[in-house]
């Protein structure tokens, strides 16, 4: 599949790049994308959630009453979960939501989510850029030179490109990551993903184990 390279104001180049038909345009499975979307997503999950349970309330451990003879149910502590202020039952603990994937499926979802954006014409492949220092609006003119500045991006690097990175911090809609931190959720996150020439190389020779 041959898309045209872009400068930066959104004009071709007159060079074409060969993106791998391996990568770019294989049958989606979508379960491999579920799982590893899925799995994206329990891995920002904190899972500090915590309730008291009844051996964890401050309270008298007395019986509040005789066994029989009231006329009520039988009740031990004021602790108990049936009180006002008593613990709760299988309350949620601490914990990691966390799970494994193997490599093969990560990559296999990576490359399903990478076709799908292809089979949408919604890959841009742009020449390799700097900017001298941080500059939001050096940010921006590049967006709305490729025609996307309203829309939500993810902007791919081939080398560590810092400049690049801290202008695009204040923005919400777009986001810029290198080659090695692209994943399957921001991928489909994302309504163009735009790739510096540079790190097509990298992303296929990855991808393509």
């Amino acid at each position: 599949m041959e898309v045209a390279v872009l400068d930066i104001k959104g004009k071709e180049t007159g060079r074409k790049a060969n993106l791998s038909d391996a990568v770019f345009a294989i049958e989606p499975n979508n379960h491999a994308v579920y799982l590893d979307v899925k799995q994206y997503l329990a891995n920002q999950r904190q899972g500090t959630h915590k309730a008291k349970e009844r051996a964890e309330i401050a309270g008298s451990t007395r019986k509040i009453k005789k066994q029989k003879g009231t006329g009520t149910a039988r009740a031990g502590s004021i602790k108990s979960p049936v009180f006002k202020g008593g613990g709760r039952v299988f309350g949620p603990r601490p914990r990691n939501y966390g799970f494994k994937l193997n490599k093969n499926l990560k990559r296999l979802a990576r490359k399903s989510a990478l076709s799908l954006k292809a089979n949408d014409k919604s890959i841009i492949v742009v020449e390799d850029f700097q900017f001298d220092a941080p500059k939001t609006k050096n940010f921006i003119d590049v967006l709305k030179g490729l025609g996307i500045e309203n829309k939500k991006s993810l902007i791919v690097l081939g080398d560590t490109n810092k400049n690049v990175y801290l202008s695009s911090r204040n923005l919400k809609g777009s986001e810029v990551v290198s080659s090695s931190e692209l994943s399957t959720y921001k991928i489909l996150n994302a309504n163009n993903i735009v790739f510096m020439e540079g790190s097509l190389e990298g992303i296929e020779s990855n991808l393509s184990k």
